[in-house]
């Protein structure tokens, strides 16, 4: 079909729209096939100079391992070897910051202290 705006008018607007449909619909169907074609990348896993590279803050390795103490990164530990899974890293980076175990323990704590003073006995 020709340039679409020139010419226009509401005879041929139904047969425009006809028109710009099947395009949409063809476009839709070409990128669902793109899409089903691109093989799916597999889960990988990472050792502590592949994390630091990469992480998108480039953190050194003094800093890994300050996450890991604090248990701030998801982490696979294999005797004295970090591991780290691709997917759990990436799943971390979208949540932001999480709380260290120490936070945790620290609200558990003070959820278990309000419970007991609560009057809460049996």
């Amino acid at each position: 079909m020709e340039n679409l705006t020139e010419g226009l008018t509401l005879e041929t607007l139904p047969k425009a729209f006809t028109y710009l449909t099947n395009e949409v619909s063809e476009i839709k169907r070409l990128l669902l096939e793109k899409s089903n074609e691109q093989p799916t990348e597999t889960d990988r896993w990472f050792d502590l100079n592949e994390l630091c590279v990469y992480h998108p803050d480039k953190p050194s390795k003094p800093t890994v391992y300050g996450w890991v103490n604090a248990g701030a990164i998801p982490v696979h530990k294999g005797g004295k070897k970090l591991r780290f899974l691709k997917s759990e890293i990436d799943n971390w980076l979208k949540q932001g910051r999480k709380k260290t175990l120490v936070e945790t323990a620290s609200e558990a704590d003070q959820y278990l202290n309000r419970k007991q003073k609560g009057g809460c006995h049996e």
